[in-house]
């Protein structure tokens, strides 16, 4: 995607095949507010009013296409990330991979690191309109459990930081201790979330 309007019109085929806004934005590695607008702009193009739509927002897209869509690339950014928090928060008992986009590199530093594997979907992928905060998130339970285990948390980019809060609020109440989130991608500059350090790989700093 090279433009807003290829931004557009894939958060238009997406919402078409029934995703709701808090997945086209994981999808789309933007905010919940950009994937609200992207989606509403789309529907202007087919003959709604702009009116109805929310101001442009602030957002920096990332497309990570061509690491995620060839294994060995996704390997070597994995290793990487891998090697990043050994270096800085030694070996974790478990790798939790939040769903969907940073699960496959999970994957990867959860075998390099040679941890077990957790799966979390955040309660952004049930977000169409409304509170986010009425909604739930999960663990997999065909993945390892956390409890009263050390956990780091993998995601692909942080956007604000809300849902790398929302994954460890929900190992700390599994009983499990988040020692550590790592990312390919922070967009916001955040070295920390709830006290626990996040190390990224790229940083994308406004100027």
């Amino acid at each position: 995607m090279k433009n807003v309007d290829d931004l557009i019109e894939n958060a238009t085929a997406l919402a078409q095949k029934g995703l709701s806004k808090g997945e086209i934005a994981d999808e789309l590695n933007v905010s919940r507010e950009t994937a609200r607008w992207l989606v509403e702009r789309g529907d202007t193009s087919t003959g709604g009013t702009a009116d109805d739509v929310p101001r442009e927002p602030t957002d920096v897209h990332v497309d990570w296409s061509a690491v995620g869509t060839d294994s060995d690339r996704l390997e070597f950014v994995g290793r990487a990330i891998s090697d990043m928090v050994q270096d800085r928060s030694g070996v974790p008992e478990v790798t939790i991979g939040v769903e969907k986009a940073g699960v496959p590199l999970a994957t990867v530093v959860s075998r390099d690191l040679e941890s077990d594997l957790a799966t979390y979907t955040p309660r952004k992928h049930q977000w169409d309109e409304g509170d986010i905060e009425d909604l739930g998130g999960s663990f997999s339970r065909n993945f390892a459990p956390v409890e009263g285990r050390d956990c780091i948390v993998v995601d692909d980019t942080v956007t604000s930081g809300t849902t790398l809060t929302e994954t460890i609020s929900a190992v700390e109440e599994r009983g499990g201790n988040p020692v550590a989130c790592a990312v390919l991608v922070d967009k916001q500059g955040v070295d920390e979330v709830e006290g626990v350090p996040v190390y990224s790989l790229i940083q994308v700093i406004r100027v």
